[in-house]
């Protein structure tokens, strides 16, 4: 693994490639983010943001998405993939919002993990880019450039976290988390990266190795 002042260093070096990171959601407040992140598994943010656009127009609350039945709201979101499971779990979500947060999303991990369809990477989402508090998502863009670089060494999610955690100071996990995805969408991807274009392959432990074979 990098040292903590090559991970740093890492980041930096993103940063100046990727000045104007931010999420690739579009949201006005938490419940919309909370929404769309649990629309975005296994789906495009571009895709959700074209379902978002019209669904929050209508349903701008928990208790709005109440007046839906599960069919209906499938109807909604069919486009997104996995719809059945998000529809069910979003309806299910809303009525604890609204019966015990006052149609509010909280902002800490346990109660955002206790809702239904919310894992850790969803919660960090939301307690990151609504909330302004200092967190790291590990995505599958996170998860793949942090290990081939060599910001992580794991084989699971929650381990390449804690990873980051440690290498990276915590005033610019949110940055890092924005940044990491931005190169995996655009140099690091997950078939064939473009290692010769990544400012970062004289210090990558997978280029190196690429380079060895």
């Amino acid at each position: 693994m990098l040292t903590k002042e090559e991970t740093i260093k890492v980041i930096k070096i993103l940063n100046k490639l990727y000045p104007d990171v931010k999420s690739g959601l579009n949201f006005s407040n938490p419940f919309e983010l909370l929404i769309s992140t649990i629309l975005s598994a296994q789906c495009t943010d571009k895709r959700v943001n074209i379902i978002t656009e019209k669904l929050f127009k209508k349903y701008k609350k928990p208790v709005d998405f109440l007046e839906l039945s599960n069919e209906e709201l499938q109807e909604l979101i069919r486009e997104c993939g996995l719809y059945r499971n998000k529809s069910k779990n979003i309806l299910k979500t809303c009525e604890i919002l609204h019966n015990k947060y006052n149609d509010m999303v909280p902002d800490n991990m346990d109660d955002l993990m206790n809702l239904p369809g919310v894992g850790r990477k969803t919660a960090n989402v939301v307690l990151s880019n609504a909330f302004s508090k200092q967190a790291i998502a590990v995505d599958t863009h996170v998860y793949r450039v942090s290990n081939r670089i060599g910001i992580a060494d794991s084989k699971d999610v929650l381990t390449t976290e804690k990873q980051l955690m440690e290498s990276i100071p915590k005033d610019l996990w949110s940055l890092s988390h924005h940044l990491l995805i931005y190169h995996g969408r655009n140099i690091c991807t997950a078939r064939k990266p473009k290692c010769e274009n990544c400012p970062l392959n004289n210090m990558c432990n997978y280029y190196k190795n690429k380079m060895k074979n």
